[in-house]
């Protein structure tokens, strides 16, 4: 029972990915593309937890927790690069 509702969720989570790439590349505003681009960080680290969960292993929390650093930190640049046109002062 668990196996098919992991199979579901990463469907799900897969189908999200689909629409945030789609919102990339057709997002009217620079600030959409990085929210969606902040949303596609957050289902890739969804669904490396639901491939730890389906393996049985730690390793795939903490490569969660490594997208999860990298992602912030290239949300914070993306959006001050937005604001003032540079990233490092």
């Amino acid at each position: 029972m668990i196996e098919a509702a992991l199979a579901f969720t990463a469907a799900c989570y897969g189908l999200a990915l689909l629409l945030d790439l789609w919102r990339i590349v057709l997002g009217p505003h620079a600030a959409d593309r990085i929210l969606a681009l902040d949303t596609m960080v957050i289902n890739v680290i969804a669904l490396l937890v639901l491939y730890g969960v389906w393996r049985g292993t730690a390793i795939y929390f903490e490569a969660a927790m490594l997208v999860a650093m990298v992602g912030f930190v290239s949300t914070v640049a993306y959006c001050r690069f937005l604001l003032r046109g540079d990233i490092i002062e």
